[in-house]
């Protein structure tokens, strides 16, 4: 009896050690990496890893990897080259996907085909911000006063080529009288010096103005959106300003051109139920952006839409860059 059970006592691991396999294998599986073009604690810094962390149950391990430089290009040219197996991923705002194919003479990328669209995670718009410079109540007033005044008619953004300076060219081409165009170098001196008198308006964010307006420094006299904006209800969008333009931005998951239909459905559902979750929706409304968690078709779309809006404001600009 002895020696049958020590006979029996490996094999009985062996069995063990089979049944445990299956399991081990599974723990095993390779993390999903999330890469982000922008250095950390950025906008897109701060919803990749909130974004990350809501889909943890989904997929367990998983790694955001910033990857900043060229205005997120770097990022986008390691996703474009890594393996279509649902492994890799960026989330990144829209200026890559649908402004940067009007700018750059030699883009290393093809935006609609080198990127498999899985999930536009969250939308923003921006407010018309008037400075003290400026007397301006309404952009109906912007505008008029941009006629018997235009060496008042300036407006910040920060930098040439970026979405706000082409915002200001957009609702010069829709409201039929010129703005001018003052870059910066980054949005705080542009901040600077619209408060200091300097320039008169300035595109922005209308989260990061919001305290601003409400303390009396400066007016958000419209918001580029379809609809108002929570933060500042009474703001009129310009469409309701009599102006026939509509201008949002956002964030999305984008994968290497290829991915399966299953893992594209895997991965856009995981980013649905993660945008749901109650702590992520009050977290992005808390930033100033709208929770989405749309599929990889409805972001195909919404990409295809952008980019034909930008294409003539951003030619009428002349810009091409290398």
């Amino acid at each position: 009896m002895m020696i049958r059970s020590r006979l029996l006592a490996p094999l009985a691991l062996l069995a063990a050690a089979c049944l445990m396999a299956p399991a081990v294998q599974a723990q095993a599986k390779p993390p999903l990496k999330i890469l982000v073009g922008f250095p950390p604690g950025g906008s897109a810094d701060v919803i990749a890893r909130l974004i990350g962390d809501a889909m943890r149950d989904d997929f367990g391990a998983i790694i955001v990897e910033n990857k900043p430089g060229a205005g997120g290009r770097i990022a986008l040219g390691a996703v474009k080259n890594a393996k279509p197996d649902g492994e890799t991923v960026i989330i990144l705002p829209s200026g890559p996907m649908v402004l940067f194919p009007h700018v750059y003479k030699k883009l290393d990328y093809d935006a609609v085909k080198d990127f498999t669209p899985i999930s536009e995670i969250a939308g923003f718009q921006f407010g018309v911000v008037a400075g003290p410079a400026s007397k301006a109540k309404t952009v109906t007033e912007m505008m008029s006063l941009a006629k018997t005044d235009p060496k008042n008619a300036t407006y910040g953004s920060p930098g040439a080529g970026t979405l706000p300076h082409f915002l200001g060219v957009l609702l010069s081409q829709s409201a039929g009288t010129e703005l001018v165009h003052i870059p910066f170098q980054g949005g705080a001196p542009a901040n600077t010096a619209l408060l200091g008198g300097h320039i008169g308006y300035k595109f922005d964010v209308v989260s990061e103005t919001a305290e601003l307006h409400r303390g009396g420094k400066v007016r958000i006299i419209a918001v580029t959106g379809d609809k108002r904006d929570p933060q500042v209800p009474e703001v009129p969008t310009l469409k309701e300003s009599g102006i026939d333009m509509v201008a949002t931005a956002w964030f999305a998951m984008y994968g290497p051109a290829g991915l399966s239909a299953e893992t594209v459905a895997r991965l856009e559902k995981a980013v649905a139920a993660a945008v749901r979750k109650p702590a992520v929706q009050q977290r992005l409304l808390s930033l100033g952006y709208e929770p989405v968690g749309s599929t990889g078709a409805q972001l195909a779309a919404h990409q295809r839409a952008d980019l034909a809006r930008w294409e003539k404001p951003i030619k009428a600009t002349g810009i091409s860059l290398d």
